[in-house]
């Protein structure tokens, strides 16, 4: 059966602007792109230590056989949440499906009409789509801009009308790969009696002494309503976990569509995510050498007088700007040539102008690798 016409126009105007999306072949290039910042999605440690607690536990089922709240409910998960609850420093946990769910769950049921949102306006994705679905008013203030935030909120404190805010951030951007002034944040969220909603996806693993992210590195866990740790990138696994209070997680289990109507994950992917909290807790030395590494990739941009057009970041994710998307992906396809995976990030996912390399860094790339790949990229620029 055909598409419809309207579709293929779609299709038609994304290969015309060189920003057709298409499925990657599996590579054996060198990994600037994937999001295992760590190393944990291939540590045979941790692979086989979560198939021994489940032998240990006499677990042997490969599904969940249903939703948490009819028959998916099982064992593991009490223990994972308990564990990641006492690692954050939280007093719940709640796992979901994936990080995606856990947004679209939490904004679309939390906040209620006559509510407002405040959101960095590079919010993720799933943040944006679970405010489309919410029933509160919401306005997006510029990227980490606290005096824009500031301006919102004395707008806000004139309508009598608006009962609750809430300001919503990510303590590192998924395309910039920087991060918030957290301090002056909560001061301005505590300032207006703001309930303060945070994702800590691209952080987890990376910041703080055994990558609890920046949050406890900055010791405001009791200042922030809720935490979204994402599991699919420091944790090397699948889902996501909402931290917050008991009461919080209670009407989460009650009200958020995406946690109710859908399988719990299989025993399995429980036990690979307590394993990996396991294993963050007992050795720190991946992110030691994560941490080192960032700091080569920044010391090598300088030397290469590549620093102008990198967006300013300390985390593992490095973006370099170049306009266009035909030539950015020119560009990646001259490395991963090299033997290199960077990814060009183009319009629409960024905007026209923002097109992008993302490296992203690991704990698993060397001094040599990188020192090569930003060697190749300075040629291929000037």
């Amino acid at each position: 059966m055909k598409l419809p016409e309207n579709l293929s126009k779609k299709l038609e105007i994304r290969k015309q602007n060189n920003a057709l999306r298409q499925l990657p072949e599996h590579t054996n290039l060198v990994d600037f792109t994937s999001n295992d910042y760590i190393g944990f999605s291939n540590s045979k440690l941790i692979f086989d230590a979560a198939h021994q607690y489940l032998v240990k536990n006499a677990i042997f089922y490969n599904g969940a056989t249903g939703s948490r709240l009819i028959s998916g409910n099982h064992q593991v998960y009490q223990e994972a949440e308990n564990y990641i609850a006492q690692f954050h420093q939280a007093a719940s946990a709640l796992i979901f499906n994936s990080g995606y769910d856990a947004n679209v769950g939490f904004f679309s049921s939390v906040p209620q009409k006559g509510d407002l949102i405040l959101y960095d306006e590079l919010c993720h994705a799933s943040i944006r789509d679970g405010i489309q679905l919410s029933y509160a008013k919401a306005y997006k203030f510029n990227h980490n801009d606290f005096e824009d935030l500031e301006k919102r909120l004395r707008q806000a404190q004139s309508d009598n009308l608006i009962k609750e805010i809430y300001i919503v951030t990510e303590t590192v951007f998924s395309m910039d790969g920087d991060c918030p002034n957290m301090e002056e944040l909560i001061a301005v969220s505590e300032k207006y009696g703001c309930y303060l909603v945070v994702d800590e996806a691209h952080a987890l693993g990376v910041f703080g002494s055994n990558g609890q992210g920046l949050i406890q590195e900055f010791e405001a866990q009791d200042k922030v309503f809720a935490r979204i740790m994402t599991f699919g990138k420091g944790l090397g696994c699948h889902g996501a976990a909402i931290l917050g209070s008991l009461e919080l997680r209670a009407y989460l289990v009650n009200f958020a569509r995406s946690f109710i109507y859908t399988t719990g994950l299989s025993p399995h992917s429980v036990a690979t995510i307590l394993v990996g909290y396991q294993n963050l807790e007992k050795e720190n030395k991946n992110i030691k050498l994560l941490r080192e590494n960032i700091i080569h990739f920044n010391q090598q941009k300088n030397l290469l007088g590549l620093k102008p057009i990198f967006v300013r970041s300390k985390s593992s994710i490095q973006s370099v700007i170049i306009p266009e998307n035909e030539k950015v992906k020119a560009i990646a396809n001259q490395l991963q040539e090299k033997g290199f995976d960077v990814k060009a990030i183009l319009s629409p996912t960024v905007p026209e102008g923002q097109e992008r390399l993302r490296f992203c860094l690991h704990s698993y790339n060397t001094k040599d690798e990188i020192t090569e790949v930003l060697g190749l990229l300075s040629n291929f620029i000037f």
